[in-house]
């Protein structure tokens, strides 16, 4: 065990729950909502041990930690039967995710996801590894009375040696964080904030330190190493590109031509240092403006690329921006359309979770449609293997490839 934090009393909660969410749980859903609960034994604090109970059979069907901050009272991290929530526990829970990721690390790739919260049976809990730099990103204080036993099974499974601890807004504004700051090293040396690492074989940095989430976004790593494949003697077009993913596989596959579109300078010059970390002989221009504007300006211009990736930040992080979403998707599928050269390629993405994958595909083809162009579908592509599903909710990335006439 590290003692990273004080020793954390938890206590044990024996809960009930309405029919309907109890039904969830057992079908593995692990959510419980504060209006679900109907019985429970004491006050919770945050990490308590809650025991879900049958309200009828009086027999363990779930076990979850208590969160007091959150509208999720309870986040289930074991199904179906009773458990030592323990040291072993971790262990096995850790190790099993690890075993899941085995199969990307026989290619040339040093970065991954190895806890993917709810996913991985740990909600709120989120683990990067960039080389032998491991992030933790934690969205919940329930995670503090076990963070002295998880910590050396991560460093175990994964071989990292330092741990750099980021804690999500809400965790840094409420409640107590036991000295805990946002980018502290808690294990090993940080020599530079800057950590590089590969993607198959391609490579990236990514700030372990002040980056977003952990310093990267790991979960189009399929896709754009699909994109540098495609982008042979091609020119291409990255929309959002944020630090240059797409770009940077593309100038690594041979583009003759890549522009970096995005509204942060900042992330730009990211993607240029991403770039350069790499051999390529293609030019690589940035644009820094609103996304909309500059497809738009890029049409005025007639411009035509055989590659445009355009790939948005969440449009839907509320149940009330569902609409407004669909539109934003709908207007880049028919500005994307006019920027893509003859026998071209455009790739549409979304990361929004409130946007189910066939809604999506279906806003997409309707607006390419439009314009009255030719066009099949490549691909339809989701989660790589570091980012498992295991609930509905928890399906957020879908992608797809379409070969324009």
């Amino acid at each position: 065990m590290m003692n990273i934090i004080p020793q954390i009393n938890t206590q044990r909660l024996a809960i009930k729950l309405k029919p309907s969410a109890e039904k969830m749980v057992k079908r593995g859903h692990p959510w419980v909502f504060e209006n679900s609960i109907i019985k429970q034994s004491a006050k919770g604090n945050s990490g308590d041990l809650a025991i879900i109970y049958d309200s009828k059979k009086n027999t363990i069907i779930a076990i979850g930690l208590y969160d007091p901050y959150s509208p999720i009272r309870i986040k289930v991290i074991q199904f179906k039967k009773a458990a030592q929530i323990n040291d072993e526990w971790f262990g096995h829970r850790i190790l099993q995710a690890y075993n899941i990721r085995k199969e990307l690390l026989k290619s040339k790739t040093n970065s991954y996801r190895l806890i993917f919260g709810e996913n991985d049976q740990m909600p709120g809990f989120i683990a990067d590894v960039y080389d032998t730099v491991l992030v933790i990103k934690l969205y919940s204080h329930i995670w503090f009375p076990y963070i002295n036993w998880i910590l050396p099974h991560l460093i175990e499974n994964t071989g990292c040696k330092t741990v750099v601890m980021r804690l999500s807004r809400s965790l840094q504004t409420r409640g107590e964080t036991y000295n805990l700051k946002d980018g502290d090293v808690v294990f090993g040396d940080l020599e530079n904030e800057v950590v590089v690492f590969e993607e198959h074989g391609v490579l990236f940095s990514a700030n372990v330190i002040k980056g977003h989430k952990t310093g990267y976004f790991l979960d189009h790593r399929h896709n754009r190493k699909r994109v540098g494949d495609l982008a042979n003697g091609k020119t291409v077009l990255d929309v959002f590109s944020y630090a240059g993913g797409f770009s940077v596989h593309a100038l690594a596959g041979n583009a003759t031509e890549v522009v970096s579109l995005d509204i942060s300078r900042q992330a730009l010059e990211m993607a240029k240092d991403n770039a350069s970390l790499n051999k390529h002989s293609g030019n690589h221009d940035i644009m820094v403006v609103d996304a909309f504007e500059g497809l738009q300006s890029l049409i005025n211009n007639n411009r035509k690329f055989n590659i445009v990736v355009i790939d948005p930040p969440s449009f839907a992080k509320r149940e009330s921006e569902i609409v407004k979403a669909k539109n934003s998707y709908a207007r880049l599928a028919r500005l994307g359309t006019q920027l893509v050269s003859k026998k071209g390629i455009l790739v549409l993405a979304s990361c929004s979770s409130r946007i189910k994958a066939e809604d999506f595909f279906n806003i997409c083809h309707e607006n390419i449609s439009q314009s009255g162009r030719n066009f099949s579908v490549l691909e339809k592509t989701y989660h790589d293997i570091d980012h498992p599903i295991t609930f509905e909710e928890g399906a957020y990335l879908k992608c797809v490839y379409y070969q324009m006439s």
